[in-house]
C-alpha cells in the first residue's frame, strides 16, 4: 500500500514523485523499461520555468549536465535573412536571463539521483502496468514484471506514462484534438553549425523549414525537419541526406548520429481527473514540439500536481483541489499551449503565404527595438504555469520570499 503510485518514469513521472517526496508523501512509481531510455526529443527550458527548477531543487544538477543558451534566431532560408533575439529585455527581471538545454533523458536522471535521498520512494523498474480498479477509498493496479503478476494498491494514482497512456484508456478517457498531414523527422547530427554564424533557433520556409538546436558543447546539433505522412516511413532515412544537404551552408559535411520520426498532435484529455487517478504530461495532453512547450506544460503539471495531492494525502485540502488542477491544467493547455505552439509550427513549417510571413518578419524585427514587447515575448513561457492551487502564488514569488 501506497499514498501515490505513479505510472511511467519519464521527466514528468519522476518530477512528480520528487514533488511528493519532498512533501513528505511516500509514492511508488512503476516503469515500463529496465532504465532511463533515451529518446531526441525535448531539450531546452525558458527562463521562467527556471525557478520552479530551483524550488524543486534540481536546477543546479541540470545546469551542470547540460549548458545555458542566451541567443534563439530566425533564419529565413530563401533570403539568408537572420534575426537573432537575445534575453536582455528580462535581465532586471531575473537573475536567471538564458534558456537552458538539456535533453529530456538527462532530466530525468538528475531527478533520479534526487529521489534516491528519500526512503519512501521505491521505484520499480520492468513493470508495465495492465489495468485498474477503484474503490471510493482507493485503487488496485496490476502489473506485469518479468512475466508475472504484480498488484499495487494506491490512495491515488498518477498516469504520467506517455501519449498512448494505458492508465488513460483504462479510466476511459480519450485524447481529442487531431493529427497535423506532416510527421516531423528528428536527426542528431555532428555539423560546425557556429562556423557560419548559425544561432539555435528555426530555419523558415514552407519547403525546409527546420529547427536547429545545440544539444551539446561537443558539436552535437539537433536538426528536425517535417514531411507529409504521405511519405514512407520506413524510407524516412533515405530522405535526409538530400534535405540536410540542401539546406546545410559551406562544406555540407556532417555525421549522422541518430535519426528517428514520429507524428504531430493537437490533442488533450476531456478532464485530467477521474476519481482517484489524476493525468499529467503527455498523458494528458500532446502538442507538436516546435515551441518547447510540450515537455515544459509536462513540468507544469507535476508542480502543481504534486502540490496539490500532497495537501490532499495530508488532510490540508479537500480533494476538490485536484477538479481545480485538472479544470487549470486543461485551460492552459487550450489557451496557450496549443496555439503558441500551432502558431509556431506555422511560422517555421508553413510559411508559404508571402504576405502573412512579410508581416511576420515585420513583427520579429520590430520587437528587437521593442525593450517592453521583447519582454512581453520572452516572458509567454510564463503562462504555462498554474499558480499554487493553495496560495495563488508561482513558483518565482515563493523562492524569492
Amino acid at each position: 500500500m501506497t499514498a501515490v503510485l505513479i505510472v511511467g518514469g519519464g521527466p514528468v513521472g519522476l518530477m512528480t514523485a520528487l514533488g511528493l517526496a519532498r512533501a513528505g508523501v511516500p509514492v511508488t512509481v512503476l516503469e515500463a523499461e529496465d532504465d532511463i531510455v533515451y529518446s531526441p526529443r525535448a531539450i531546452s527550458y525558458a527562463w521562467p520555468i527556471l525557478a520552479g527548477l530551483n524550488h524543486f531543487g534540481v536546477l543546479d544538477d541540470m545546469i551542470a549536465a547540460g549548458h545555458t543558451i542566451d541567443e534563439r534566431c530566425w533564419r529565413i532560408f530563401k533570403t539568408g535573412e537572420t534575426i537573432v533575439y537575445n534575453h536582455d529585455a528580462v535581465r532586471d527581471v531575473t537573475d536567471r536571463p538564458y534558456n537552458l538545454t538539456l535533453g529530456q533523458d538527462l532530466l530525468a536522471k538528475v531527478v533520479l539521483q534526487h529521489l534516491k535521498r528519500y526512503t519512501d520512494v521505491t521505484i520499480h523498474w520492468g513493470t508495465k502496468f495492465t489495468g485498474l480498479t477503484q474503490t471510493s477509498s482507493n485503487v488496485v493496479v496490476t502489473a506485469e514484471r518479468a512475466g508475472a503478476p504484480v498488484e499495487c494498491v494506491a490512495d491515488w494514482v498518477v498516469a504520467a506514462d506517455g501519449g498512448r497512456s494505458a492508465v488513460r484508456k483504462a479510466v476511459g478517457l480519450t485524447m481529442d484534438g487531431f493529427t497535423w498531414p506532416q510527421r516531423f523527422v528528428v536527426t542528431n547530427i555532428y555539423f560546425d553549425f557556429e562556423k557560419y554564424g548559425w544561432n539555435s533557433g528555426y530555419l523558415v520556409d514552407p519547403i525546409y523549414g527546420a529547427v536547429v538546436y545545440k544539444i551539446n558543447l561537443d558539436g552535437l546539433w539537433r536538426f528536425t525537419f517535417a514531411e507529409d505522412t504521405t511519405n514512407p516511413l520506413e524510407t524516412v532515412s533515405e530522405r535526409i541526406p538530400e534535405f540536410i544537404n540542401t539546406v546545410l551552408p559551406g562544406d555540407k559535411k556532417y555525421e549522422l548520429a541518430l535519426h528517428t520520426a514520429y507524428n504531430m498532435h493537437q490533442r488533450t484529455a476531456a478532464t485530467y481527473r477521474v476519481g482517484r487517478v489524476l493525468l499529467a504530461g503527455d498523458a494528458a495532453h500532446i502538442t507538436n514540439p516546435t515551441s518547447g512547450f510540450g515537455l515544459m506544460g509536462g513540468i507544469y503539471d507535476s508542480f502543481a500536481l504534486s502540490e496539490a495531492l500532497a495537501a490532499v494525502v495530508h488532510e490540508k485540502a479537500g480533494d476538490e483541489i485536484l477538479d481545480r488542477y485538472s479544470e487549470s491544467r486543461r485551460k492552459i493547455y487550450l489557451e496557450v499551449t496549443s496555439p503558441i505552439s500551432t502558431e509556431s509550427l506555422r511560422l517555421v513549417f508553413h510559411s508559404g503565404d508571402q504576405d502573412r510571413l512579410n508581416k511576420d518578419l515585420a513583427l520579429l524585427r520590430n520587437r528587437k527595438n521593442d525593450p517592453e514587447a521583447m519582454r512581453k515575448f520572452l516572458s509567454v513561457p510564463a503562462a504555462l504555469e498554474t499558480p499554487s492551487l493553495i496560495t495563488g502564488r508561482t513558483l518565482a514569488h515563493r523562492a524569492a520570499a
